[in-house]
């Protein structure tokens, strides 16, 4: 009887953890991304928020033409990409910065996919079974994930807007959740 009672305790603890991760943060979100307003420059930039504001922070959500966008500072640098993975549309928000061969990636907290923040490859582990004794080696499945150019000036963040001639595997879940209103990531 003691060991039921635990095993239920242990799932409804488990399931309230679950409901926190996909609910995520609430301190992440700008004011113009729940409006689905941006300030856009005449050069076609689109503002973040403050330099400072975002260091502190280290990622912020918001929505650049109702696409959900994370800007990542890491490592005295500013990265753009799509907020939805490629894989299944994971919130990169909540995933760890993981350093893989001097790349900076960010881990999908859902699958463990593993993505540069600098170019948006997909990596993967593999070996080569031609090998005498194979080690695994990381590999590139090519650039899957969008990114988007960060320009700072005078203390604040603009995103670039997407070039939309080129496709992306992460396209389709910017696609499937754009203009949905909040950057909560149910799945």
């Amino acid at each position: 009887m003691l060991d039921l009672v635990i095993l239920s305790l242990h799932f409804f603890i488990c399931f309230l953890i679950s409901v926190a991760i996909w609910r995520g943060p609430t301190d992440v979100d700008l004011p113009s991304s729940s409006t689905g307003t941006v300030e856009k420059e005449p050069d076609g930039l689109i503002l973040i928020g403050k330099e400072d504001d975002i260091k502190k922070s280290q990622r912020v959500t918001a929505k650049v033409n109702g696409r959900e966008i994370v800007v990542f500072y890491h490592e005295g640098k500013f990265h753009a990409l799509d907020s939805r993975c490629y894989h299944e549309g994971g919130p990169l928000y909540l995933g760890e910065i993981e350093d893989i061969n001097g790349q900076a990636c960010i881990v999908c907290p859902w699958h463990k996919y593993k993505i540069t923040l600098e170019t948006g490859e997909g990596l993967y582990e593999g070996i080569n079974p031609l090998e005498p004794s194979p080690t695994p080696q990381w590999q590139s499945k090519g650039v899957k994930q969008r990114i988007h150019k960060v320009t700072i000036d005078n203390g604040n963040i603009y995103v670039g807007p997407p070039d939309l001639s080129v496709s992306f595997d992460s396209d389709y879940f910017a696609d499937k959740y754009k203009n949905s209103g909040d950057l909560s990531m149910e799945k």
